[in-house]
């Protein structure tokens, strides 16, 4: 694969590696976006299947990407919203516990505390032996499958670390999990749509991801899936539109009492979105076309000049998308910061570190111009 910058509307005087931050419009999700708007001049246009086809769709896409049915797909307006459905239909084990991970994104563990303040079970941060990047995933990986026992209620985690990049054995993790019964929970926003994930092969219970970053979606709109242990579960929520007679606008007032199948009942109410639904499936659409494997490779090859110029070895710890640039102590931080700020080069500051976000947008001239700021600190 070679740079598909020429299908965004980037500028070129800009060095945008922080795609984790939030990821560019394709040129195509602007052009469906302006179409949507069209459309909404005359509402006439607006079918009764363009209340459910558009959806339906998204949901294909979002199901290929990630090796599951359709049926069992739900949109939803945040990753919060999401838990808050999840969580709702998770019993508790007595006196048990829940599993996270250290420095774990805040909208999950918010709703694992408020879970377990209900439940009564405990929150158990889970964090690795040593922060050294040839040893920190192994010993990461290692303490969350200790802690996994009888008394887990669930595991709820970030598929890599959103800070740092960090892989999670999510297949070992879901292994362990499935032996004890207990449910695993994932969130997947800062890798599915870049990297290869199968919630059949992983035995993902559930798998959250917003859409605007690698899905390169619009804000305020994601998917969940639910396995079929969820399928008759209580939605935080109850729309018309996810009831079986939904398409049918001249019985709603049968008030049928059964829902769509699958995971349907738990989608967002409003789920139509005419403005959102279309760039996410621009976004999808294109994902699918390239490939997430071959997005990783792509990754791989356009960082190695840094990992080079660093001493650093891509021992495969790490997401090639994502990743914390441990700064050497030689370098001036402050004026590292300069030079970055001066080079217009786009990066977030996580900690100590500089997390850098790559995608098939960027090229070889975006890392050259970050090692430079580097090698001028």
């Amino acid at each position: 694969m070679e740079s598909q910058k020429h299908l965004f509307q980037l500028d070129n005087s800009i060095h945008y590696l922080n795609n984790a931050y939030k990821a560019p419009l394709l040129k195509s999700g602007e052009e469906a976006a302006i179409k949507a708007l069209q459309r909404g001049r005359t509402p006439s246009n607006i079918s009764v299947d363009d209340f459910f086809d558009e959806v339906t769709e998204v949901k294909r896409l979002y199901a290929q990407l990630i090796n599951a049915g359709s049926d069992q797909i739900a949109m939803t307006p945040s990753t919060s919203y999401a838990f808050a459905n999840i969580l709702h239909n998770i019993p508790a084990k007595p006196g048990g516990k829940v599993i996270t991970v250290k420095d774990e994104f805040p909208s999950d563990v918010f709703a694992a505390q408020a879970w377990c303040h209900k439940n009564k079970n405990e929150l158990h941060f889970v964090g690795p032996n040593s922060n050294h990047r040839s040893e920190i995933s192994t010993s990461w990986n290692q303490n969350i499958l200790d802690q996994i026992n009888e008394n887990t209620s669930f595991v709820i985690m970030s598929s890599i670390h959103w800070s740092n990049g960090v892989k999670f054995d999510l297949k070992k993790i879901g292994n362990k999990c499935a032996k004890f019964g207990a449910k695993l929970v994932v969130d997947g926003t800062q890798s599915v749509g870049t990297q290869p994930i199968d919630v059949n092969d992983c035995k993902i219970n559930a798998l959250v991801t917003a859409a605007y970053k690698w899905l390169l979606g619009p804000y305020s709109l994601g998917m969940m899936y639910l396995d079929e242990s969820f399928n008759h579960g209580n939605p935080i929520e109850e729309s018309w539109m996810n009831r079986s007679n939904a398409k049918n606008f001249s019985s709603l007032t049968s008030y049928d009492e059964n829902y769509r199948p699958g995971a349907g009942r738990y989608s967002i109410g409003e789920a139509s979105n005419f403005i959102l639904m279309p760039i996410a499936k621009a976004g999808l659409t294109q994902i699918i076309e390239w490939e997430p494997e071959a997005i990783q490779s792509y990754d791989k090859n356009l960082t190695a000049p840094l990992y080079e110029y660093l001493n650093l070895e891509n021992n495969g710890d790490f997401a090639n998308h994502l990743f914390s640039l441990p700064i050497p102590e030689r370098i001036n931080k402050e004026k590292l910061k300069e030079n970055i700020e001066k080079r217009k080069i786009i990066v977030s500051q996580r900690g100590e570190s500089i997390r850098v976000s790559v995608n098939v947008f960027n090229n070889e001239a975006d890392i050259q111009a970050l090692i430079e700021a580097i090698d001028a600190s």
